[in-house]
């Protein structure tokens, strides 16, 4: 039963990450914008160079477009059902809008992660089960600083950055129990998955975090940003694999 501390840890570690997070109060205009940017680049190389290689290596081309048109029409129509509070583009930003696409886009983000790392505990190979997990986990520290961080720039409050953060570790956990369950059954799920969060995540940078972060005339600050963004994601995907 050992192997269930290695599922539990790899998801509950992203809560880690958001801890510091949780007790910064004030972020100046030009900083959120840098932020954003920061998190859109993050989101783009998680996508491109974590999420759409691995369903590649695991199906093909054809599962690859169809899980990601599949994950941008999900996000575009709950974007549609969620109701607005915005009419007029001099009304205020659809925080409430933002925050529930981000949540979603991160919860499918952990979806094939949590799959992984309970279909290596449940694989012949011994070793590969704790590998993946400490991998994941590394991997689920800085994104809980991100999700925690996104969250408090919405101006959300302490206790529910927390909750939601924790959410995302939790939809996880329960994806890795899946995966050690149902192991070979689900399999062909998985590209699919990869697929649909990759999706889901470059709709949210294009349609939410790239705007907001543009529209206050710190461009290039925030193009800049994107940048390190993409970069540091990649530095990190590479020395965690």
């Amino acid at each position: 039963m050992l192997f269930w501390w290695g599922i539990v840890l790899s998801a509950c570690v992203t809560i880690i990450g958001a801890l510091p997070v949780i007790w910064l109060r004030h972020l100046s205009h030009r900083g959120k914008d840098i932020v954003l940017a920061f998190t859109a680049g993050i989101m783009v190389a998680a996508s491109t160079y974590g999420l759409i290689p691995a369903a590649l290596q695991l199906s093909n081309l054809y599962v690859l477009v169809i899980g990601i048109l599949f994950g941008t029409i999900v996000l575009m129509i709950l974007e549609v059902i969620v109701p607005h509070h915005d009419l007029e583009h001099t009304s205020p930003p659809r925080e409430d809008v933002r925050i529930l696409l981000f949540l979603v886009a991160m919860s499918l983000h952990n979806v094939p992660e949590g799959l992984s790392v309970g279909m290596s505990y449940a694989s012949t190979y011994q070793d590969l089960g704790p590998m993946v997990a400490f991998a994941i986990g590394l991997q689920n520290i800085p994104e809980g600083f991100l999700v925690a961080l996104f969250l408090i720039m919405q101006k959300v409050s302490k206790g529910t950055v927390f909750f939601y953060t924790a959410f995302t570790a939790f939809i996880e956990l329960c994806a890795s129990m899946v995966g050690v369950l149902f192991g070979g059954m689900i399999s062909d799920v998985v590209p699919y998955g990869l697929a649909f969060s990759a999706g889901a995540m470059l709709f949210i940078v294009y349609k939410e975090l790239i705007p907001e972060s543009h529209g206050d005339g710190n461009e290039r600050m925030a193009t800049f940003s994107f940048i390190m963004g993409f970069v540091v994601m990649v530095v990190l995907t590479n020395l965690l694999r």
